[in-house]
C-alpha cells in the first residue's frame, strides 16, 4: 500500500505547488516596483468601522482616522451591542458632522459582519445627494482595532490604485502593532509571554512580507484578494455587485471580504494590492483565539469554493488568475487530503510492524533518509528564507541570526493550517456558519461563549 502511486505522488505534488507559488510571491515582493502617489483630494472618502462590544478600542480608532483623514466621514456600525460602543460614538458625533453612527438592532442585527456593512451601504446611499459622481467616491473598511497609515489615501490614490479609472479595489498590507510588545500577556508568567510574543510575531511576519507577496503575485495573474482591514472599493464597484448581487457583501460568508473580491472581478473590476502602505491591528497571542479565528477563515475558504464554475467560465479571470484561485480555493481541501492520507499510512504501518516487526517494516523507510532529508531541507528553506526580508522590512533591529530563527519558526507555524482546515470543514458539515467577534485582547473576558456560536 505504501507503493501506491497517488500515496507516492500527492506529497511530491504539493511541494511542487507550493514551491512555485513561494518563488512568485518572493519575486513579486522583492521586485515591486515604487507606488506613485496620488491626490487623495481627487476622491471622496468613507470609512466604514463594524463594531459589536468594542468599547475598549473604537473610540481611539474613530479620533485617530477622524485626525490622520480629515477631509473624510467615518461610519460606524453598532451592531447591536450590549457595552458602551453605541453612546461612544453617538458622543463623538455630536461634535464631529463627518463621524455617524449606524445602529442595528435584533433580529436584523447580528447576522454577519457583512450584514452590516450592507447597512453602512445603504446609509450612505441616503447621505449621498443624487448628482454625487459615484466613481470618486471610496469606501474603506477599517477593524474596530484598526490604524491607518496616515499616507495611505496618498498611496491608494495614485495610478497604482484609483488613479486608474479600471481599478475597482485596493487592498493594503496588514501590520500587527503589538509585535514588539515584551508582555502581550501582562498577567501571565515569563514562558506564556515568550509564546505569545512568538504568536504575534509570527502573524505579522506572515501578513507584512509572506501574505505581501502573495497578493502582488495575484496582481500578476489578475486575482487579487480583498481583506477584511484596510479595503478600499470604490462605490460604483460596489454599485455593480449590487445590481448583479442584490448586495455588495453576501450574508452569511465567512469570508464576506475574499467573497466582495471575487464578485468584483467577475464584474470586470481589476484589484490591486499596494504593499507601501499598511493598516495595523493587534496580534493575537491567546493560542485558542488565534486557532479560533484561523478555523472560520478555512470554513470561509471552503465556502467560496461554490464560485470555481463562475471563475472557471468567466471572461474576467485569465488562465493564470483561474490557476491560483483554484490554488487558493484548494488549499483546506488539500490540507484535509494529507491528514487523512497520514492516517491511512500510520494506520498501514502499525499493521505492517505488528506483522512483520518493526525492523522489517521501518528498515526500507531508513533506506530512504537521504531522499527524506532533501525534501527535508527544501520544505523549511522557503521559509526561513523570509527572515531576512522579514528583518529588512519591518525589523532591522534584529540581527541575522534572529531573523533566520523567526523563518524557522515560521515554518512551525504553518502547521496550524492543518487542524484550523480540519475544525472549518467540520464545523460546515455540522451546518454551524454562525460565528461570533474574536474578543479584543483589551477587552475584560467573561462568562459565557465569546469566540464561537453554534
Amino acid at each position: 500500500m505504501f507503493s501506491s502511486p497517488f500515496l507516492l505522488a500527492f506529497p511530491f505534488l504539493l511541494l511542487i505547488c507550493f514551491l512555485l507559488y513561494w518563488a512568485g510571491a518572493r519575486n513579486a515582493y522583492l521586485r515591486r516596483p515604487a507606488v506613485e502617489d496620488g491626490d487623495p483630494a481627487s476622491h471622496e472618502w468613507h470609512f466604514f468601522v463594524p463594531c459589536r462590544d468594542e468599547e475598549a478600542v473604537v473610540g481611539t480608532t474613530v479620533e485617530r482616522l477622524r485626525t490622520d483623514h480629515p477631509g473624510a466621514h467615518v461610519w460606524v456600525i453598532d451592531d447591536d451591542s450590549e457595552d458602551r460602543t453605541g453612546a461612544i460614538v453617538a458622543g463623538l458625533a455630536e461634535t464631529d458632522r463627518r463621524v455617524h453612527l449606524v445602529s442595528r438592532r435584533r433580529p436584523e442585527a447580528r447576522q454577519g459582519k457583512g450584514a452590516a456593512l450592507n447597512a453602512a451601504y445603504d446609509e450612505l446611499n441616503q447621505f449621498l445627494s443624487e448628482d454625487t459622481d459615484r466613481e470618486k467616491v471610496v469606501v474603506c473598511v477599517i477593524d474596530a482595532d484598526g490604524q491607518l497609515d496616515p499616507r495611505a489615501l496618498a498611496r491608494v490614490s495614485g495610478p497604482a490604485g484609483f488613479g486608474d479609472p479600471e481599478t475597482g479595489g485596493v487592498q493594503v498590507s496588514v501590520h500587527m502593532r503589538n509585535a514588539e510588545d515584551p508582555r502581550p500577556l501582562a498577567d501571565r508568567g515569563r514562558i506564556r509571554n515568550a509564546f505569545a510574543r512568538l504568536l504575534v510575531r509570527m502573524q505579522d511576519m506572515e501578513f507584512s512580507v509572506s501574505n505581501a507577496g502573495m497578493q502582488l503575485l495575484r496582481g500578476r495573474t489578475g486575482s487579487v484578494g480583498l481583506g477584511g482591514n484596510g479595503q478600499f472599493t470604490r462605490l460604483a464597484a460596489l454599485d455593480r455587485i449590487a445590481a448583479a448581487e442584490r448586495r455588495p457583501w453576501q450574508r452569511g460568508a465567512l469570508l464576506e471580504d475574499y467573497e466582495l473580491g471575487l464578485h468584483m472581478i467577475l464584474n470586470g473590476d481589476r484589484i490591486a494590492h499596494i504593499a507601501d502602505t499598511w493598516v495595523s491591528q493587534e496580534g493575537l497571542p491567546h493560542g485558542r483565539r488565534f486557532l479560533t479565528q484561523r478555523t472560520r477563515w478555512a470554513q470561509g475558504n471552503l465556502q467560496c469554493v461554490r464560485y470555481a464554475p463562475r471563475i472557471v467560465s468567466s471572461r474576467h479571470y485569465g488562465g493564470k488568475g483561474v490557476l491560483e484561485t483554484l490554488y487558493t480555493f484548494l488549499q483546506p481541501v488539500a490540507h484535509l487530503v494529507t491528514l487523512a492520507l497520514c492516517a491511512v499510512m500510520f494506520a498501514v504501518l502499525g499493521l505492517t510492524v505488528a506483522e512483520e516487526g518493526f525492523g522489517e517494516a521501518f528498515g526500507g523507510m531508513l533506506a530512504l533518509w537521504p531522499l527524506v532529508l532533501v525534501l527535508a531541507v527544501v520544505s523549511v528553506l522557503p521559509f526561513v528564507l523570509w527572515g531576512p526580508v522579514y528583518r529588512r522590512d519591518r525589523a532591522p533591529g534584529s540581527s541575522l541570526l534572529v531573523s533566520l530563527l523567526w523563518g524557522l519558526a515560521l515554518w512551525v507555524y504553518a502547521y496550524h493550517l492543518f487542524p484550523a482546515s480540519a475544525r472549518g470543514f467540520v464545523r460546515m458539515l455540522r451546518g454551524r456558519n454562525g460565528w461570533a467577534k474574536t474578543r479584543r485582547n483589551a477587552e475584560v473576558v467573561t462568562s459565557g461563549p465569546v469566540a464561537v456560536e453554534s
